[in-house]
């Protein structure tokens, strides 16, 4: 299993039409959609220190088919540097609208000061929390050894299936996997 590195996002994220506007318009028109109120497949907790992967990891994730929430680009009015009970109720209602979470880990993600709070209230409601790690190169890309309370989580990776397609994965370690998937849909990974 292949875990996704910062390299393959940057590139992806400078593919996407969308990350040549500038961050201002990219939440104008997210607004006007209502973006954010609608349902989805994944609540990206991450830190914004990150944004051009995170966009990247956004479009990576829709390739295979998957609506993302991304809290700058849907609720582009939330003050994320302000611990507020509003804020608190909003990304709870968009975490309880999502089928999953996964938190991105980098070095800046522990830094934010919301992650650590979404990762638990996502695990504790309904248990669809998994870690992204994000390797800082190709040649690392092999396995995920969490740290502390990251540890207790399943994580994420990219790989070819038995039919050579390239297929998103959820592990507990390189023998007990599962399709994503099927992990969104409440199946749980097993051992190969």
């Amino acid at each position: 299993m292949s875990l996704i590195h910062s390299g393959q996002l940057r590139a992806r994220a400078q593919q996407g039409q969308q990350f040549t506007k500038s961050a201002g318009r990219i939440k104008l028109e997210a607004a006007l959609e209502g973006y954010g109120e609608r349902p989805h497949d994944i609540f990206l907790s991450h830190s914004k220190l990150d944004e051009e992967e995170i966009y990247g990891l956004k479009l990576m994730l829709e390739d295979y088919g998957h609506s993302v929430y991304i809290d700058w680009i849907d609720d582009p009015h939330l003050d994320r540097e302000e611990v507020s009970k509003e804020t608190a109720a909003l990304l709870r209602a968009r975490m309880k609208s999502s089928r999953s979470l996964l938190y991105v880990t980098s070095e800046n993600s522990v830094k934010s000061k919301w992650t650590p709070w979404e990762l638990g209230f996502k695990d504790g409601s309904s248990g669809r929390a998994a870690v992204l790690p994000v390797a800082t190169n190709e040649t690392s890309t092999d396995a995920y050894d969490g740290v502390e309370y990251l540890a207790l989580y399943p994580y994420l990776s990219e790989y070819r299936d038995s039919e050579g397609k390239k297929r998103l994965w959820i592990n507990w370690t390189h023998t007990n996997y599962i399709r994503f998937d099927d992990w969104l849909d409440g199946e749980e990974p097993y051992q190969r």
